[in-house]
């Protein structure tokens, strides 16, 4: 474990494609002054390529992801303000590099590479303080995918976001490096539902206050 100081406050929002992650985030930075730090999706240079052919680009896509996330990590252990990251570096291999896995869209070669060096990083972070973890339902992750129109992921098969779907669900249930506070998104607006958002303040205000 690192033995940098850590910020007053490190929360990590987790859900699947679709689940109301960035939304959140921005809530949570205005109601807690927690300062943000997006998953960088629009840097990944095969991310594209990716969901055009999961198979041909699966591994480079991941390991993107896992150098970017580790060092947005180390980051955030160094940080003077308390934060809050957009998707965690758990997820990247224990839900979606797992699931391609799975389904042979990384190979087995890949996947114990990939895994091997996921194990080192884990080994060098520290987990965060508490992980908001949403969830919804499919239907309702498909028409936010829709509504918001990213054109890289209009072509996600239904399968794919059905597996990550569950994947979330089986993590959520076994998660145990620090708290959880698991939030169904699947009908909560954080503009116009009052009702829904004094019950999440409430609930919130617990862990971060």
């Amino acid at each position: 474990m690192s033995s940098r100081k850590k910020p007053a406050h490190y929360v990590a929002v987790a859900g699947t494609i679709g689940a109301g992650k960035t939304s959140l985030v921005g809530w949570l930075e205005k109601r807690y002054g927690l300062t943000p730090a997006y998953e960088p999706n629009e840097a990944n240079p095969y991310l594209a390529d990716f969901y055009a052919d999961m198979p041909r680009w699966a591994f480079h896509s991941q390991a993107w992801f896992l150098s970017a996330k580790f060092a947005l990590h180390q980051q955030l252990e160094t940080s003077p303000v308390p934060v809050v990251l957009d998707r965690t570096i758990y997820e990247d291999a224990e839900i979606f590099a797992r699931n391609l896995a799975r389904t042979k869209a990384m190979s087995k070669r890949d996947w114990e590479l990939y895994e091997s060096l996921y194990r080192s990083v884990r080994q060098a972070l520290r987990p965060p303080d508490v992980l908001i973890a949403l969830t919804c339902s499919l239907r309702a992750a498909k028409q936010r995918i829709k509504t918001r129109g990213r054109p890289m992921e209009q072509s996600i098969p239904h399968a794919y976001l059905a597996r990550l779907h569950k994947s979330y669900e089986e993590w959520f249930g076994r998660y145990d490096l620090s708290e959880i506070v698991v939030i169904d998104t699947t009908r909560l607006d954080y503009v116009e539902d009052m009702v829904a958002l004094i019950d999440l303040q409430t609930r919130l205000d617990r862990v971060l206050r």
